[in-house]
């Protein structure tokens, strides 16, 4: 290996420290192994993170757009027309939303889980959803066979049932949902014969909801067979959750506040008791985001740990280095190098391992990130933002870990270092 003379210039730093590491081409691998653990392991865990992020947010958007979420309070006591109900959020609350300015939509969602029969086959604990006809705009949901119920059987309380798509094929075959098979068919829920006038096409789980596997009713049918009387009476028709669907974007803020004021009229209570709970997507989203965030700073930092270790390592092999080739720096300072070129030398030796360790370790986070999305099925999200992070944190731990050597290196007196054997 040359010696390069006083005063090098950087691209003679840079030749001598590649000449440095490359060597000795075992020991610098594993040298750089840490390194290159550290940051796939920073790439691959902020993939994940950023790829679950991802997944929750057009999970809740897939709900519709621009929706508002109302829900019922656990424990809380409505009020309806002077008189306290064991409900915080009833039916007539979302009929008069509907006619708020600015809502396009609503849907009202009442479940229930009961056994369907139709012919010989019979499913038990099918889900049910009691909702109104404002469903599928607002769930952005399309309806591939026959049509969806509509306001006047809602008021007549009639009595019909549209399938989800996995369900149609259970009860009536796979022919069911291309063609008409099912449509006009008889479903039995308890004691409750629904007439089917239509199938939806396929959605698929959402969160933890399969929505193919669900019966869509009208409200009012879980209201008057699925719910024993004397307590829907005591409970004023309670509904557990009201999708309000808002002309655009700009005017969300402006229904939040109608819901708000109607809401406290309704419940004769201020606006901050009211006993319901108001949220948008944004808001849950926001949410998720700030669970997985906290997640996803514990596994960086876990993952920054081996990039710790990886420092350690490099100072270790350089301080070996320093010790090996004393007699070399001796040689060096004797034909004019300064302490600032033996530190420069040293430091450009340490950063080249960890900057080549760091580009292993980038090709490595990356095709991790992708083979882990292929094969677990979780969705994985690379985020460019993360390779400059990963990057530039072995960089600097290069600088760090490899000062203290560098700076032994230039301290060694010459005299010595040439009687060095």
């Amino acid at each position: 290996m040359g010696l390069p003379e006083a005063h090098v210039t950087p691209s003679e730093v840079i030749k001598v420290a590649w000449d440095g590491v490359a060597v000795n081409k075992v020991r610098s691998m594993l040298t750089m192994l840490g390194i290159i653990i550290g940051v796939a392991a920073v790439i691959l865990m902020i993939a994940v993170s950023a790829g679950t992020e991802a997944t929750i947010a057009e999970q809740i958007n897939s709900l519709g757009a621009n929706l508002i979420f109302v829900s019922s309070s656990f424990g809380g006591m409505g009020r309806m027309g002077g008189q306290t109900t064991g409900a915080t959020l009833v039916y007539d609350d979302a009929l008069a939303m509907a006619e708020l300015n600015g809502v396009a939509s609503i849907a009202v969602e009442m479940p229930s889980t009961q056994l369907v029969k139709a012919g010989n086959v019979a499913l038990d604990e099918v889900s049910i959803l009691g909702t109104t006809p404002g469903f599928p705009s607002v769930r952005d949901m399309t309806v591939t066979s026959g049509r969806f119920f509509n306001e006047t059987e809602l008021e007549r309380t009639s009595k019909v049932a549209v399938l989800g798509y996995g369900l149609a094929q259970e009860l009536f075959g796979a022919e069911s949902v291309s063609g008409q098979s099912a449509i006009g068919q008889t479903v039995t829920l308890g004691s409750t014969k629904l007439t089917v006038i239509g199938v939806l096409a396929e959605r698929g789980m959402v969160g933890d909801t399969d929505f193919d596997a669900r019966l869509y009713t009208p409200i009012s049918i879980i209201f008057k067979y699925l719910i024993p009387s004397r307590f829907a009476r005591m409970m004023g028709d309670a509904v557990r959750l009201v999708y309000v669907e808002t002309e655009s974007q700009d005017v969300m803020d402006d229904v939040i506040l109608q819901i708000e004021l109607l809401m406290a009229k309704r419940q004769e209570v201020p606006v901050e008791e009211l006993t319901v709970n108001i949220t948008t997507q944004q808001d849950i989203i926001e949410t998720q985001e700030s669970t997985t965030a906290a997640f996803r700073s514990l596994l960086a930092w876990v993952a920054a740990v081996s990039l710790v270790v990886g420092g350690i390592g490099i100072m270790n092999i350089m301080l070996v280095s320093v010790t090996e080739r004393t007699r070399e720096i001796g040689i060096r300072q004797a034909v004019g190098a300064t302490p600032s070129d033996i530190r420069r030398q040293f430091v450009a030796e340490a950063l080249m391992l960890s900057l080549v360790g760091g580009l292993i370790g980038v090709a490595a986070g990356v095709g991790g990130s992708w083979l882990f999305g292929t094969t677990s099925g979780m969705r994985t999200v690379v985020a460019p933002e993360s390779i400059l992070m990963a990057f530039g944190s072995a960089a600097a731990v290069g600088i760090f870990f490899g000062s203290y050597p560098a700076n032994k290196a230039a301290q060694l007196d010459p005299i010595e270092a040439l009687r060095h054997e």
